[in-house]
């Protein structure tokens, strides 16, 4: 029988040191464990919710109060349900999956948890595979850039390693094109026709270091009135790109007369 843990026990999953002792983290609201009750079922293992919220799925739940709940949740307004989720095995390693994918996203110094979130959720919304993440952007699994990703922290394969450049270089060794975000770059569209792109995209302030600037075979900028605004958000100008990038991915393929 799985022991009852202490209501503490569950704060926990919020630091860091938490999660790395456990391998657990939290996820909550409904529509958030909704979806990845459907995208990856497996990775729930409890349930903690207050009387009358609905239940997905067929998993164990432990019932409390809504006041020992608001006690153990991170949102500021708390919705009467939270998910205990396994982080994901090589979440944290440089191990690469077998099958990365044809779209990556490579973020490097991301600080802020919620614009991390966001980019989660933004690449998971164009069907980017996986996420590499230098060893300096915040937490994918910390409450902040969990609720920010709402739900889709679990759709991209992920990697948050000190040896992200590495990946990259291995990634590109397997014919990946590397395109660097930034602010000096060229704005046309061929830049992402290569089959197999990792997308880059750096720190809020300082943006991609010169290490990975100098592995980029393309670099972008997003063209906009420099007049009227000197940069963008990094997680808007994210989701311009990564939609770019999966937008001419769909050309390319309604335009192949390859037999």
């Amino acid at each position: 029988m799985k022991p009852v843990m202490p209501l503490k026990w569950y704060k926990t999953l919020a630091t860091r040191e938490g999660r790395l002792d456990t391998g657990l983290f939290l996820i909550e609201g409904i529509r958030s464990i909704r979806q990845v009750a459907e995208i990856r079922p497996d990775s729930i293992s409890e349930l903690v919710a207050v009387e009358g919220a609905e239940l997905p799925g067929n998993y164990p739940v432990r019932m409390v109060t809504g006041q020992q709940f608001a006690q153990i949740s991170s949102a500021k307004t708390p919705q009467g349900i939270m998910a205990v989720v396994k982080i994901p095995r090589h979440a944290y390693s440089d191990k690469l999956p077998v099958l990365p994918g044809q779209r990556v996203l490579l973020l490097e110094g991301i600080q802020d948890p919620g614009n991390l979130g966001t980019l989660i959720r933004t690449a998971s919304a164009f069907r980017f595979s996986g996420i590499i993440m230098s060893e300096k952007c915040a937490d994918p699994f910390s409450p902040k850039c969990v609720q920010s990703a709402a739900g889709a922290v679990l759709s991209p394969w992920i990697r948050r390693t000190c040896n992200y450049p590495e990946l990259v270089n291995n990634l590109q060794a397997d014919g990946y094109s590397l395109v660097a975000g930034c602010l000096d770059g060229e704005s046309g569209l061929d830049t992402f026709k290569p089959e197999k792109l990792i997308i880059a995209l750096g720190n809020e302030a300082a943006g991609l270091s010169e290490r990975i600037l100098g592995l980029a075979d393309y670099r972008y900028t997003v063209p906009i009135d420099r007049h009227q605004a000197e940069s963008l958000n990094v997680a808007v100008s994210g989701g311009i790109i990564m939609y770019l990038a999966s937008a001419c991915r769909v050309s390319h393929e309604k335009h192949d007369t390859r037999p």
